[in-house]
């Protein structure tokens, strides 16, 4: 099976295919074989949505942390 547009629209997904390793298929095995796993596949792949992260009026007021003072660079005259 190739499919022609991946559900989420991403250019850089590949294109799903199908091989049959053993044995012979009818058409009409193949058709439902491929019905199947098409509808599996586009159930999970509605179902893998990430959630929103929730952010707080407190996160969103407050101020970022102050990054780490770099001790390997001397203030003034004092490199003690």
């Amino acid at each position: 099976m190739t499919g022609q547009s991946s559900p989420s629209g991403a250019p850089d997904e590949l294109p799903l295919t199908l091989e049959i390793a053993r044995g012979t298929a009818s058409e009409e095995e193949l058709a439902a074989l491929i019905a199947v796993i098409s509808d599996a596949y586009a159930s999970e792949a509605a179902e893998a949505v990430a959630d929103e992260p929730r952010v707080s009026a407190w996160t969103r007021t407050q101020r970022p942390l102050r990054t780490p003072l770099r001790r390997d660079i001397p203030w003034g005259r004092f490199s003690g």
